[in-house]
């Protein structure tokens, strides 16, 4: 598959956008080695690209979905119906249960969808495509402001702690908990960045790395297990994580790894913020019990991107996500505001 221009949505790093009735997807598991672009004209393209997590972070998911949305009408033509849409977006809901936002952005074209009853194929497809560009539009907008408002958080000279990616890559432009990275250092409050690789994909060290290094931004890179120890040595201010869901009490959702720093960052005091777009929480949920966590293959573990490390024989567990209690976290951050405990995320409360 031959290189190509790195995707931009308004003027941001895009891992994701829809150009000439397809999908340009940058395959984040090639990076950092190389910036390889994939030309999607198919939902399950989209589909197999969010399964395998050549897209990932839960608002880059939710955007991919919304456009995978758009390519079913495209195929569908002018017999496009409501049972193909549905069709589409059951096999977009099969590819990971914990990220919210998938379902979330699919829920929300299917709305669009069934209001355009008797319209033209092409104006369906143009609502779809204004809708899902809406979609992507909006999170940049709310990264933005989610990084404004978590600035303001932290101590001058903050010295900070990341899991996973939460940047560009993993949204639709700017970042959640990177974006507040951002925008502390453009205000001048950021020192340092410490990079947790995040195994068992390192997308830490892949990603998060590759990005700050394209933004200038100082920082090391250290393996999750070091996390504690860095901090028992007073060396970290504060903790950045992103979230794949949130539930109504407050009980988070993210990369495995997340709730370890919590405890480690509790018996410290250090603050613990969650960062995401309202669009991630999910008052359906009432807590972090009822949060579904995708299990993924074992050679995720036994193997380091595609290298054996565990001798043969060795099974492994592979938790894609774990769930920080409530009473953990310090605060989350939306693009409305600073949410402190105790939280209330009932559909009511965030309306």
């Amino acid at each position: 598959m031959p290189d190509r221009t790195v995707p931009e949505f308004e003027g941001e790093l895009a891992p994701v956008v829809y150009r000439d009735r397809g999908v340009d997807l940058l395959n984040q598991n090639e990076l950092p080695e190389r910036t390889v672009v994939l030309r999607l004209t198919a939902v399950e393209e989209v589909a197999e690209a969010i399964r395998t997590m050549r897209v990932r972070g839960a608002p880059a998911i939710g955007i991919a979905a919304a456009y995978g949305m758009v390519l079913a009408a495209d195929r569908a033509g002018t017999a496009v119906t409501l049972e193909d849409m549905q069709l589409a977006a059951q096999t977009l809901r099969s590819t990971r249960p914990t990220a919210v936002n998938l379902g979330w952005a699919v829920d929300r074209m299917l709305r669009v969808f069934v209001k355009l009853d008797g319209r033209s194929a092409e104006d369906v497809r143009q609502a779809l495509l204004a809708e899902a560009r809406r979609i992507h539009a909006e999170d940049i907008e709310a990264n933005r402001k989610i990084g404004r408002h978590g600035a303001d958080l932290l101590s001058e000279k903050a010295r900070v702690l990341t899991i996973c990616n939460t940047g560009a890559l993993a949204t639709g432009g700017y970042g959640t908990a990177y974006g507040v990275l951002r925008a502390a250092r453009e205000a001048g409050r950021l020192a340092l960045v410490y990079a947790c690789e995040t195994r068992p994909r390192l997308q830490g060290a892949q990603l998060t790395a590759w990005e700050l290094l394209r933004d200038r931004i100082p920082f090391k890179l250290l393996s999750d297990a070091a996390a504690a120890y860095l901090m028992a040595r007073g060396e970290v201010d504060a903790i950045l994580a992103g979230a794949d869901r949130i539930a109504a009490n407050g009980d988070t959702a993210n990369k495995i790894g997340t709730y370890a720093l919590a405890v480690a960052a509790n018996h410290h005091g250090i603050p613990m913020y969650h960062v995401a777009p309202t669009s991630t929480i999910d008052p359906a949920t009432p807590s972090g019990a009822s949060i579904p966590v995708e299990e993924r293959a074992e050679d995720e573990v036994l193997a380091v991107r595609g290298m054996r490390v565990a001798p043969s024989g060795a099974s492994a567990w592979n938790p894609a996500f774990d769930v920080t209690p409530a009473e953990l976290i310090t605060a989350i951050v939306t693009e409305t505001g600073v949410h402190r405990p105790p939280f209330d995320f009932r559909r009511k409360a965030i309306e």
